[in-house]
């Protein structure tokens, strides 16, 4: 594979060809802000808060969109960078409220982070992107949305939607949907894969609203248990209750997820979940042990089968289950009772 040779603040650095000079800097451990660029998403050097230096040029590059090419010399946190990454934060927050007390994002806000790290303070303004609208999902402030169109890109490009888009011009430009339209009569599935990517607190689930601030909640690494697919999500606890998911990184799905997989996870500490076997007993279904229960389904099984054959039976497997219990399953109904009459639930 080609490679290209640079310099990053005075240390040589070796990327593959068409790497950008964000990936360069980050191979050389420079740290660039940014908040439009996603790894899974296409650049396009929206924010311009990744701006860098290259010796012998005028122009200051984003970072983010510019191809790293042999010979650069780049500083990343020289007086003309760090001056304009300054000025692109008193813009930024210019129409930006200052309510990071009550923020849900308080804590894990990028830009907030960013405005501490380069001593930007916010003004008062009155704000033009509009107030807070909501679903039954997450929330929407636009008065805290950066345009950094992330939400845009990843509706488009990953998810294949195309729902949320820019509207407006200038300074009155916001992300909404095409016509003004409820984001439901848009085509919006509400998979909330412009939440896991929005760097500021624009979009907020509605499970986070007022249920913890960002230190107070740990992360539990686990597979989400809807389907077949087996995404990776961190599960979001607090006092041992888990709130919510979100995308974990790595594969299968690289931090997205679905409708279900994000904002589905309710069910575990709803008051109807079952917690113990049921049995029915003279027309009511009454609390029994797992032997109790285990004894009557084989049981039955055993009696239907010599009543009415072994095809009187039916199987359906479950997503919930693993690939060796979904196996264990089907091989109980073919091998023991003696039938194939075996389908399954591949989505929840």
């Amino acid at each position: 594979m080609q490679q290209v040779r640079l310099f990053v603040n005075g240390a040589q650095v070796t990327v593959a060809a068409g790497a950008t000079l964000l990936d360069a800097c980050r191979a050389a451990g420079a740290d660039v802000p940014t908040l439009c660029h996603h790894s899974e998403l296409t650049p396009d050097g929206n924010c311009r808060l990744c701006v860098v230096e290259v010796a012998g040029r005028e122009t200051l590059y984003p970072a983010c969109a510019t191809p790293a090419e042999s010979g650069m010399r780049v500083l990343t946190a020289s007086p003309r960078v760090i001056e304009a990454r300054r000025e692109i934060l008193r813009l930024l927050l210019r129409a930006h409220p200052a309510d990071c007390l009550t923020c849900e994002k308080n804590g894990a806000c990028r830009l907030q982070a960013y405005a501490y790290l380069y001593d930007v303070q916010p003004e008062h303004r009155r704000f033009l992107r509009g107030g807070t609208d909501t679903n039954p999902f997450f929330i929407r402030d636009h008065s805290k949305c950066v345009l950094c169109g992330r939400c845009v890109r990843v509706c488009d490009e990953v998810v294949g939607r195309s729902v949320i888009v820019f509207i407006g011009h200038g300074e009155r430009t916001r992300v909404g949907t095409a016509f003004g339209q409820p984001l439901a009569d848009a085509g919006c599935v509400f998979c909330g894969n412009c939440v896991e990517v929005c760097p500021v607190g624009a979009l907020v689930p509605r499970f986070r609203r007022g249920a913890g601030r960002e230190w107070e909640v740990r992360r539990i690494r686990t597979v989400c248990g809807y389907c077949g697919v087996g995404c990776n999500i961190n599960l979001v606890v607090k006092n041992g209750r888990v709130l919510g998911a979100e995308g974990a990184c790595g594969p299968p799905n690289y931090g997205l997820l679905c409708a279900k997989g994000r904002f589905g996870q309710g069910y575990v500490h709803h008051p109807d979940r079952l917690a113990q076997p049921l049995v029915r007993r003279n027309g009511r279904l009454e609390p029994a042990t797992w032997d109790e229960a285990l004894r009557l389904v084989a049981g039955t099984l055993l009696r239907c089968r010599e009543k009415y054959g072994p095809d009187a039976i039916a199987g359906l497997g479950s997503a919930k289950c693993t690939n060796e219990e979904n196996y264990l399953f089907q091989k109980f109904f073919r091998v023991v009772l003696g039938t194939n009459n075996i389908d399954h639930c591949a989505r929840l």
